[in-house]
């Protein structure tokens, strides 16, 4: 197929799994309605609370919830990407120890079928100028295996990744390798670190890969400490901000096409130009 429309639903996530269920659930009824076939979720969507994580991933709420999302999936026929979710079993299917999780990206198909997991595999553990002070999540996320995925969706070949991938470009450039036309980036950049440098990242991934980079955010307050950034888009594989959102909950909707794409790679083809492996 010569064109996709992907949609980004951005989001204040809380602590409350079943109110930030509702509000998943009705914006990506809208973003449907608007012509959505593939919609991505946000990092931390369903839950904002990483001391938490272990106790869902172990509950029976944990089987509700993955249903009720599979089932969104299956009733509007889409494609539905959960950002990130806490996982108690690795993807050999071991448990992982230590209280921890990880932080599971997930593509749902139309038949509500789980398709692909991606693990995240760099962890947030640094220091911010802002009310959290530091963070660190290897404390509650156990890293995932250097194991990227790429999954056909309609014809498009998208690449998975999640947040704190975004500052490793060698990533991204293994994803353009294994065939990604659309790079994916579920997040929850911090207030702080979102101004100063997300939609620079976004635009240099699609530049130096020439794909379509759809960077979809958190935005708002969440705690007393913990305020994200937002302003999820979509950047074109030339990289022009296509479509974007500020700082409050909403969603975006986009047509992309082939077209676009192999334009950008056949007037500028540096790839062929490449003298480092």
């Amino acid at each position: 197929m010569n064109s996709l429309c992907i949609a980004a639903i951005q989001m204040t996530s809380t602590k409350d799994w079943r109110e930030n269920l509702s509000h998943v659930q009705n914006l990506v009824e809208s973003a449907v309605l608007d012509g959505a076939k593939l919609v991505v979720l946000p990092e931390n969507v369903f839950l904002f609370n990483g001391r938490a994580m272990r106790d869902l991933a172990e509950s029976d709420d944990q089987n509700i919830l993955l249903q009720a999302i599979s089932g969104l999936a299956q009733k509007y026929s889409i494609y539905l990407v959960i950002g990130s979710h806490p996982s108690i079993l690795r993807t050999d299917g071991e448990q992982v120890s230590s209280g921890r999780v990880r932080q599971t990206c997930w593509v749902v198909g139309p038949d509500g079928v789980f398709l692909e997991r991606y693990d995240k595999i760099h962890l947030f553990d640094v220091s911010v100028d802002d009310k959290a002070v530091s963070y660190k999540e290897s404390d509650v996320i156990e890293p995932g295996e250097l194991d990227l995925k790429v999954i056909d969706v309609d014809g498009f070949k998208i690449g998975l990744s999640i947040c704190y991938d975004l500052r490793f470009p060698e990533l991204y450039r293994e994803l353009m390798k294994m065939g990604a036309e659309v790079l994916l980036v579920p997040a929850a950049f911090t207030y702080v670190t979102g101004k100063a440098h997300w939609n620079t990242l976004l635009a240099a991934r699609a530049i130096e890969n020439q794909c379509y980079v759809l960077g979809v955010g958190q935005c708002g307050w969440h705690n007393e400490t913990r305020q994200t950034y937002g302003h999820s888009a979509l950047y074109s594989p030339f990289g022009e901000r296509l479509v974007s959102l500020q700082e409050e909950p909403g969603y975006i909707v986009f047509n992309m096409t082939k077209t676009a794409l192999s334009d950008c790679r056949q007037k500028m083809p540096c790839f062929s130009h490449k003298r480092i492996p």
